[in-house]
This record gives structure tokens, C-alpha cells and sequence, in this order.
């Protein structure tokens, strides 16, 4: 499965925003540096999903941020 992400650095809370089935707006704390922010959002994503993080694959995006990640169930 591909979800598309939008992704808000530096927010006051970490959390995801369902928009539809194949799109999220994903906020969390962290800064866009040394890949910091990516693996945040894979976490939490990871967590959302109830996956393991090795489940997810971030495909595109690695410094924009719209992000396309590949989940396996």
C-alpha cells in the first residue's frame, strides 16, 4: 500500500491527520536535519498503522515535504 504524506516540522505535538485513505498530514517535533524529521514520521506512521517500522519505506520525498511511503502489512 502507497500513502502520500505531507509533512509539518517543527509542530508543538506529534501526530497524524487522516485526509483520506491514501493521503496523511503527519506533524511532528523534530527538524529537517540528518534525516531526524523522516524517521519520526515513519515511526509514527508505523505506529498508526500498528506495523513495525522496517514494514515501511519511505519511496520519495527525502527532502521535500510530500512524501510517498510504501507500507507492508
Amino acid at each position: 500500500m502507497y500513502i502520500t504524506i505531507k509533512a509539518k516540522v517543527h509542530a508543538r505535538e506529534s501526530r497524524v491527520e487522516k485526509i483520506d485513505e491514501e493521503n496523511l498530514v503527519v506533524h511532528v517535533k523534530e527538524a529537517p536535519e540528518k534525516g531526524r524529521a523522516n524517521w519520526a514520521i515513519i515511526k509514527l506512521v508505523a505506529q498508526y498503522y500498528g506495523v513495525p517500522t522496517t514494514n515501511i519505506r519511505l519511496v520519495t520525498g527525502r527532502t521535500s515535504t510530500k512524501k510517498l511511503l510504501e507500507i507492508r502489512k
